[in-house]
């Protein structure tokens, strides 16, 4: 994970960074509204935007969304009721994420988040890709992602080698934060507004 966050990420910020001049200006001011506001048009600011402004929010979610594996949490219960009424039950959702997953044909993500009509799905992205974005060539459920899930190679090789499967029941079972996710559906994705990627309500050691 540490080389992930240090090269991998990094990288994705310096790209942004240097596609900067491609932003509306109300976009250019570096925190995570600004991100989070560029990502339904990213496709219009062009390749480098859609690319490394992708992945920079896509990873800043994916960090936020995790707590170490010796504490646990579940979801609250207005996310749980939303849980149950779309695919029965925790363990209904985790197969139909770990689906979508395992599916993703090469790079990409699992997302799981909040549909216009309010209501929870499932769904994968290419590359970084993410749902919140307009105008993607393929197949994906619009939506504002509250949990998202790195399945490049990039993300799990170091410790799985080619064993996907073991490395999304490690971080279902013992990684996903639901303090965090419960937050960002409840004050946000649930509003329709796209999640900013921050540790607030995470129960990490700072909050923004």
């Amino acid at each position: 994970m540490k080389l992930h966050h240090g090269k991998h990420h990094a990288a994705y910020v310096a790209g942004l960074n240097g596609a900067v001049d491609k932003l509306p200006s109300e976009a250019k001011n570096g925190d995570a509204a600004a991100l989070a506001s560029i990502q339904a048009k990213a496709l219009s600011y062009g390749t480098a935007v859609r690319n490394h402004g992708g992945g920079h929010y896509n990873h800043a979610l994916f960090w936020v969304n995790m707590a170490p594996a010796s504490t646990s949490s579940e979801p609250s219960p207005d996310l749980a009721v939303a849980i149950d009424d779309k695919f029965g039950s925790l363990e209904g959702l985790r197969k139909a994420f770990t689906e979508k997953a395992m599916t993703r044909f090469g790079s990409g993500w699992a997302w799981l988040g909040v549909k216009a009509d309010g209501t929870l799905a499932v769904t994968s992205t290419a590359n970084q890709d993410n749902p919140i974005m307009e105008g993607l060539e393929y197949d994906y459920e619009k939506m504002i992602p509250i949990l998202g899930l790195d399945v490049w190679e990039h993300a799990y090789y170091l410790k799985y080698q080619n064993r996907r499967a073991d490395y999304i029941s490690s971080w279902w079972t013992q990684l996903v934060n639901w303090k965090k996710v419960s937050r960002n559906y409840e004050m946000y994705a649930k509003k329709g507004q796209v999640v900013p990627p921050t540790p607030t309500g995470s129960g990490h050691a700072m909050e923004l």
